[in-house]
């Protein structure tokens, strides 16, 4: 890391990232609803009560590899030349092994009764109906032993954890084959402004194309949302305002993009206030500066900027914690931050956080270097499709090239 931030930033009265996404975490509220689900169809669900094993893991003794099972005590010290008794394949349990004999035994076959040692094939010269052991193993060598990995009865996964593919095949192997998860998060999205249109129509004067509705939709989705797309809301206060009564009525939760400001053609700050109560944050982080967070009566409601990239921004630092919150995900969400040498210098000091578009790449010597994208537009949303991530720029911090700073992969931010 580098040590770029050796004064303090100047007090500021806008909120600090940390301060505004304590005061999210305060207020989401998991879902209570939960449903059933096969295992096949509940990828990337949040657990709603735990999972304990029913089987032991191994559920016996059992062959780690392809070779031969042996008793120690009837080699000598370099091996011996034994008759095969008997050949066990994966799936078909064997007999008890034969004093003076080995057993031909494959990768996850029950081990014999009697035998103490499984010895690779790599090791052993098959003669015909006998076998040549090649060295003494130790005892217990290349068996995997009853519950060696999981006992019956024990708790395998928790309640909030996501399920991923790897928590459905524990699952599985646990003889699991429905779970328990926290029901789909319900979110209502529309977009502000009388100068968007659909995308596939014709673009009017002064219009562009409402692209926020589709960049929220695809990471509500991501998120294992169920989205209702509410299109494009008129720039009047009545129009905002039943929008936002038709958005709460079926809806988790509402997200807004645009018109969160306090200008005259800036309605959903009033609106929400008609509704419920909205609290309208300024925060220390570029892009994205103006946050609306507030409830419609009881659902509550994120309003994000209407500029493409501050809008993706905030999403990944705010409302995706949030959301996960709601689902039930238990422990940390914080992003995963990766350490790299900057491949530019940052000489001025900036008062706002600075999450700048970046990507990772690899020197002649395999050192990842993070190399920002040259605008810092936040109407640029060709950036954040360039971009692999975000540059983590603390307020009040310069450094040179080369130093190292924390980058933020969207691997991390986006599920």
């Amino acid at each position: 890391m580098s040590a770029c931030c050796d004064s303090l930033p100047t007090p500021s009265p806008l909120k600090t990232v940390e301060q505004a996404l304590a005061l999210l975490l305060e207020q989401a509220r998991p879902l209570g609803d939960t449903e059933t689900l096969p295992l096949d169809r509940a990828l990337g669900r949040v657990l709603a009560t735990p999972i304990h094993s029913r089987v032991d893991v191994a559920p016996w003794d059992n062959s780690a590899m392809d070779g031969y099972a042996v008793r120690i005590a009837d080699l000598g010290e370099t091996g011996a030349t034994l008759p095969v008794s008997q050949r066990i394949p994966a799936g078909a349990p064997g007999g008890p092994l034969a004093a003076g004999t080995a057993a031909r035994i494959f990768t996850g076959a029950p081990l014999p009764e009697g035998a103490d040692a499984v010895v690779m094939q790599e090791v052993c010269e098959r003669q015909g109906d006998r076998v040549r052991i090649g060295e003494r193993p130790r005892p217990g060598a290349n068996i995997r032993r009853r519950g060696e990995d999981i006992r019956s009865g024990e708790r395998v996964l928790e309640a909030g954890t996501r399920l991923l593919p790897q928590q459905l095949g524990l699952a599985a192997s646990v003889g699991v084959a429905e779970v328990e998860v926290v029901r789909r998060l319900r979110v209502a999205l529309f977009a502000s402004g009388d100068e968007l249109a659909m995308p596939g129509s014709d673009l009017g004067p002064g219009q562009i194309y409402n692209s926020n509705q589709f960049t929220l939709g695809g990471l509500l989705q991501a998120l294992g949302c169920e989205v209702q797309a509410l299109g494009i809301v008129e720039d009047t206060l009545e129009a905002t305002t039943a929008a936002l009564e038709r958005a709460a009525a079926g809806a988790d939760l509402v997200l807004a993009s645009g018109g969160v400001s306090v200008g005259e053609e800036d309605h959903v700050k009033p609106a929400v206030e008609r509704l419920g109560r909205l609290d309208l944050w300024r925060i220390a982080v570029r892009p994205g500066k103006p946050l609306a967070f507030g409830h419609i009566g009881e659902t509550p409601f994120i309003g994000s900027p209407g500029n493409p990239v501050s809008l993706f921004v905030t999403f990944c630092l705010f409302a995706r914690p949030f959301i996960r919150r709601m689902q039930g995900v238990s422990g940390p969400l914080d992003p995963l931050r990766v350490p790299a040498r900057a491949a530019f210098a940052w000489p001025k000091a900036v008062k706002r956080r600075e999450y700048a578009r970046a990507r990772l790449g690899l020197d002649d010597r395999g050192e990842a270097w993070i190399e920002l994208y040259p605008s810092r537009s936040s109407a640029v949303l060709s950036s954040v499709v360039w971009a692999g991530g975000l540059a983590e720029i603390p307020e009040g911090c310069t450094f040179e090239r080369g130093e190292r700073i924390l980058f933020l992969p969207f691997e991390g931010l986006l599920a």
